[in-house]
């Protein structure tokens, strides 16, 4: 896994969003931005963060962020998670990992004792330049706003 570290410059990406709409990093020129990656849409960790975003929404987005929700879910599972949870910020549908490449999240990970590939639960945030500001590898999914706050 080559994960990016703070300082390192976001080579652009394009990704298609839960509607289907494309999504570039350059549509957040000049914006601070958090790109959140989660393993899986609908699953009880996934969903306690990216409701406490949600909640927090308001708060984020006067300190200046804005937000977006990536793993590798079809377009269907994001739309339907987002509809559900009523998140205001979009989902992009990673399926072909081109984002998730991008930043390097996906690697071998442990679960119950068994060892697979997947997406790591981890949160960068990116200036209005593309610089990585910094990166939260240790995401609380209760309390992540805070954690991106602070």
């Amino acid at each position: 896994m080559n994960m990016l570290k703070v300082g390192d410059k976001v080579p652009d990406f394009s990704a298609k969003d839960q509607d289907g709409n494309t999504i570039n990093l350059s549509d957040y020129k000049g914006k601070k931005l958090v790109v959140f990656f989660y393993p899986k849409a609908n699953t009880p960790g996934c969903t306690a963060e990216a409701c406490n975003l949600r909640d927090n929404y308001k708060e984020l987005q006067a300190q200046g962020y804005e937000l977006l929700g990536v793993s590798a879910d079809s377009e269907k599972k994001q739309s339907n998670f987002k509809e559900k949870y009523d998140f205001p910020f979009p989902l992009l549908a990673d399926e072909d990992h081109t984002v998730i490449n991008t930043f390097g999240v996906w690697g071998p990970k442990k679960f119950m004792g068994k060892e697979y590939d997947g997406i790591h639960r981890t949160t960068f945030i990116v200036d209005g330049n593309g610089v990585v500001e910094n990166v939260i590898d240790k995401v609380k999914t209760k309390d992540h706003a805070t954690q991106i706050l602070a």
